[in-house]
């Protein structure tokens, strides 16, 4: 069977503009126009220092790409900030032309790549999704079958002759969502834009594009959200600094991007973090620590992990509630830690002070990471609070480790668990209100 996206050794090439350096006087000008000549002349003599200078100004977005998808499969494309990853989906939606490389697709494509893509803003809720719908090649007929369950999914009846300008990220979102998954693309190109939407439209989505995947539909998924990856893609490609790093196995995939950035260290600095609270203590840095106290930027399922804490208090506290509280890619809160509830109490003199945190024998699944938010609070008041500041991340280390995350259903955590047979008298069980 042939794919339905063939990539073959893709590159986009973007000039990085110069500022240019214009005569401001006529003689100046008459100047630089005498000499153009004398330069394009010593560029000829010496093409090959002409083409590396021409090379620096180069910034290659994409290099020697390639990759297939088939019918039916659902592809995450994952990566740092800058890894290429949108510039892919616009060469793979048409918008953009690659510099060199191939790209073959078969099958009518739908795109989704930023808020209100395709959107006019000046049109009506109404009328952009007939304008979508034809610009998918969909006949007019076709799209009033389709409109009620479209209407309906997004969730902005109300608002459908309404002008898109006055609509919210969210509602954008769920209207250009509910196009794309319900006028029957055979190829659903999807960036990340479902953060955008709350809990229950994501939900949603999700189902949604299980249900194109069920149907034989092709699938390519952009997304940060390794939960989300993790449960609706069956392959994923891993894009680092434009070129391809991994293409293959999901769990592979996840360990691969989550090992990108480990030599960059496990202290993270908070001074210029987005925070809220009064300011009398703030955190202003974090660091990831193993038992015996040394950074660690991996967690292997079982260890201790230490969450240090280094806090500038500006006036004295007494009586301090800190919390750890640690949340899955997606936002879900898994688990919080007070200091109050260990028996702990702080009481904090004008100065530098640094505190830790333990969770012994965390079973984080391997392929998940858990994002570490900090709070901070005297006598009801919030002192300091800061979301998403660092990562505890997990990998294999072995093969018992592995087991544990071949079914994506599992979750994040794995619990202490003893399992065994049952050997009372079932019949002496019957008035116990059920079964066992």
């Amino acid at each position: 069977m042939s794919p339905v996206i063939q990539v073959s050794n893709l590159s986009k090439a973007y000039r990085i503009g110069k500022k240019l350096e214009r005569a401001d006087s006529l003689v100046g000008l008459l100047r630089d126009t005498l000499t153009a000549p004398l330069r394009n002349l010593r560029m000829m003599r010496h093409p090959a220092s002409a083409e590396s200078e021409r090379d620096k100004e180069l910034h290659w977005a994409l290099r020697d790409v390639s990759f297939d998808l088939q019918k039916g499969e659902v592809l995450g494309v994952i990566g740092r900030n800058g890894a290429g990853k949108s510039t892919l989906l616009k060469i793979l939606s048409r918008i953009s032309e690659p510099t060199s490389g191939e790209v073959k697709i078969t099958g009518r494509v739908a795109s989704l790549l930023e808020v209100g893509t395709g959107f006019h803003p000046e049109l009506t809720g109404r009328e952009n999704v007939y304008l979508n719908g034809t610009i998918l090649g969909m006949r007019k007929k076709e799209i009033d079958h389709k409109f009620d369950e479209i209407a309906e999914f997004s969730g902005v009846e109300k608002f459908l002759d309404t002008a898109v300008k006055r609509y919210s990220s969210g509602m954008k979102v769920r209207l250009a969502f509910a196009v794309a998954a319900h006028l029957d693309p055979e190829i659903l190109i999807i960036d990340e834009v479902l953060a955008v939407g709350d809990a229950s439209f994501q939900k949603r989505c999700i189902d949604r594009m299980l249900e194109i995947s069920r149907e034989g539909r092709t699938i390519l998924f952009v997304s940060h959200n390794i939960d989300l990856v993790d449960r609706l893609c069956n392959r994923a490609i891993v894009l680092r600094g434009g070129g391809l790093e991994f293409k293959g196995n999901v769990q592979d995939a996840i360990a691969c991007y989550m090992a990108e950035d480990s030599q960059q260290g496990t202290v993270r600095d908070l001074t210029r973090h987005v925070r809220s609270g009064d300011g009398r203590a703030r955190f202003v840095q974090v660091e990831i620590q193993n038992a015996a106290g040394h950074p660690c930027d991996f967690h292997s399922i079982g260890e201790t992990v230490r969450v240090v804490m280094t806090l500038d208090v500006n006036f004295e506290l007494k009586d301090v509630g800190i919390a750890v509280v640690l949340s899955s890619a997606s936002g879900n809160r898994v688990v919080t830690s007070w200091n109050r509830e260990a028996d702990t109490s702080f009481h904090f003199n004008q100065g530098q002070h640094r505190i830790y945190c333990e969770f012994e024998d965390l079973k984080l699944r391997p392929g998940h990471e858990l994002w570490v938010s900090l709070w901070m609070e005297d006598t009801g008041s919030v002192v300091d609070h800061v979301e998403s500041v660092t990562e505890i991340r997990s990998r294999a280390h072995d093969e018992a480790s592995r087991k544990l995350s071949t079914d994506r259903a599992q979750g994040v955590i794995a619990l202490n668990q003893r399992w065994g047979l049952d050997r009372r008298n079932p019949a002496t069980t019957k008035n116990l209100g059920g079964s066992l």
